[in-house]
């Protein structure tokens, strides 16, 4: 019995070690806390659901642009587009959804209402008191959308990178974590760092303006809470169509820029003709060359097409 018992014993040991991996994984993980923020540029505001971390860029104006970032990287993903937006004469607002970036990690299902709901709230305890200009990337443009149908009267412009809402193909990976429930979990804990990281060294090789890229989102993985965030959006907030919220946008005459990158494999640019039909009002641009990356790949065609949308859309 003994000779047996121990291999049985190892094997038993060597399962349940296997089963326990992602959550030992996610215990060694940094927190977000008061020390994890020592480095953190701009400020946070105490919001319902948790701590959120912004940032101002530019001098005080009545003309406010508000970015909202997309699923896996938080608000630096614009930092190629802001000197131009600047010049522009906005005063631009940047955040970090819950999750991503120095914004606390609650345990609040990720649904499209929960992040549009932060997005307020931000708005309100900074002071923001006039319409604004709403710019959301990828599932941030899911979000800026529904918040611009629910509350128009605070947006008087909405630009939209390669928005979700319309057709959407996630990775392999998260799909299937997507789908699998609680095996799910398990299976994007143990292998969800590793797929974000091979993504992002794939977009630094390609000409861009976030160089470092590898680097930032790896100190994104090493910290408690980010991977969970993702796949609680994926499930949340990313399982709809937007067909309503965008007739109801074109029906209010809000004037809408959506922006498609040429070669997107997550937001294909054959989104463009089901979004035509959606909203006739709205401007559309295709940027030739770029794929998913488009914010920090792209950034002067992305400006290029902003630029031209504001000179038609007049205040």
């Amino acid at each position: 019995m003994s000779a047996l018992a121990t291999p049985l014993t190892v094997f038993i040991t060597l399962a349940a070690l296997v089963v326990a991996l992602p959550w030992i994984m996610e215990a060694l993980r940094r927190p977000m806390n008061e020390r994890a923020r020592g480095d953190a540029p701009g400020a946070f505001a105490q919001l319902s659901a948790g701590n959120t971390h912004y940032q101002w860029h530019g001098p005080r104006s009545t003309r406010i642009l508000v970015l909202v970032h997309g699923l896996s990287s938080p608000s630096w993903v614009f930092d190629g587009l802001i000197r131009g937006l600047l010049a522009m004469r906005y005063r631009v607002l940047s955040y970090d959804l819950y999750g991503r970036g120095f914004s606390d990690r609650p345990r609040d299902n990720q649904t499209l209402e929960f992040h549009a709901r932060q997005l307020g709230e931000l708005l309100d305890a900074v002071g923001v008191q006039v319409p604004v200009t709403l710019m959301g990337y990828s599932m941030g443009g899911a979000i800026a959308s529904a918040f611009a149908a629910e509350e128009p009267d605070r947006v008087d412009r909405l630009i939209l990178l390669a928005p979700a809402g319309v057709s959407y193909t996630p990775g392999r990976l998260l799909a299937t974590a997507r789908d699998w429930g609680r095996l799910g979990n398990w299976l994007w804990g143990l292998l969800g760092g590793w797929q974000l990281m091979r993504a992002a060294r794939a977009d630094a090789a390609k000409p861009t303006v976030i160089e470092d890229l590898p680097r930032r989102l790896r100190r994104e993985i090493r910290r408690r809470g980010y991977l969970a965030a993702i796949l609680s959006s994926e499930r949340h907030a990313l399982d709809r169509s937007h067909k309503a919220v965008h007739r109801e946008i074109g029906a209010m005459y809000i004037p809408t820029l959506a922006i498609w990158a040429e070669k997107d494999a997550v937001i294909p640019v054959s989104s463009l003709g089901e979004f035509a039909a959606w909203n006739r009002q709205a401007r559309q641009e295709v940027i030739e060359g770029a794929d998913h990356a488009l914010p920090h790949t792209h950034p002067k065609p992305v400006l290029a097409a902003i630029r031209e949308f504001l000179r038609e859309v007049p205040e």
